[in-house]
């Protein structure tokens, strides 16, 4: 099997899973207007000095993308259940390329969720220059890194039956302790969130709300989970194949 052969082969998979697509794309959709349609015309939400438009659709824009990445152990553990992983080992496909198919599906479906979410949020009035959207736009990319390689983890250390309480468990805790749902500015789980990748994806976000790009401790903890994580995801793809 080619390169680009099974990375169509994963394109068409990801697209035919309809429980997949509501979690990534529909549900944060959904999310997004049953909390800001109803407070549309709210421009000072809880004091922050911005519109409720523009406040949950960068929150829900980080949480989306962060779902759409760690999906993909969602994926990789069915394989590894009907030992469709085991068939891959044996053909000419490689591992490197196993896994970029994986990574590239994964962020072409966050890239979605990220569109789907600014056209909506550009539907309820969210207007931003066009450097603060590319800004928050590369900003998510990289925050994403981590969450690509975590994905890849679970889905070679868990099995389909705990693997979705395990993803939408831990993205339900990331989002609230990195201020997904409100505004976290102190007090312990804002000090707490500052060590995770995902308050820095959220901050990412936060471009668009007036804020700056990432201090020095902003680069510091993606590049670290960035790091941390591309080695546990590799040990875990070694450990899974010898076992196999």
């Amino acid at each position: 099997m080619s390169d680009l052969a099974y990375t169509r082969y994963e394109l068409l998979r990801a697209f035919r899973n309809k429980r997949f697509l509501f979690f990534s794309l529909g549900f944060p959709l959904m999310l997004y207007f049953l909390t800001a349609a109803p407070n549309k015309n709210t421009a000072n939400l809880e004091k922050t000095g911005l519109s409720a438009p523009l406040y949950f659709m960068v929150s829900m824009a980080s949480w989306g993308t962060m779902t759409a990445m760690l999906s993909t152990g969602a994926r990789i553990a069915g394989e590894r259940q009907v030992g469709w992983n085991r068939q891959l080992r044996i053909s000419p496909l490689s591992a490197f390329s196993y896994l970029r198919a994986k990574v590239a599906i994964a962020y072409l479906m966050a890239a979605l969720s990220l569109v789907t979410m600014y056209i909506s949020g550009a539907a309820l009035g969210v207007s931003l220059p066009a450097r603060d959207w590319l800004e928050m736009t590369a900003l998510i990319v990289i925050a994403l890194v981590p969450f690509a390689a975590a994905g890849i983890f679970v889905g070679h250390k868990v099995t389909v039956e705990s693997v979705g309480p395990a993803i939408g468990g831990g993205t339900a805790v990331l989002a609230l302790v990195s201020g997904t749902w409100f505004p976290v500015t102190s007090g312990f789980l804002h000090d707490f969130g500052q060590i995770l990748p995902s308050y820095w994806l959220v901050q990412a976000g936060r471009v668009a709300l007036g804020g700056g790009a990432w201090n020095a401790t902003g680069w510091m903890v993606v590049i670290g989970w960035s790091l941390v994580m591309t080695v546990l995801a590799a040990r875990a793809y070694r450990n899974d194949t010898n076992r196999a």
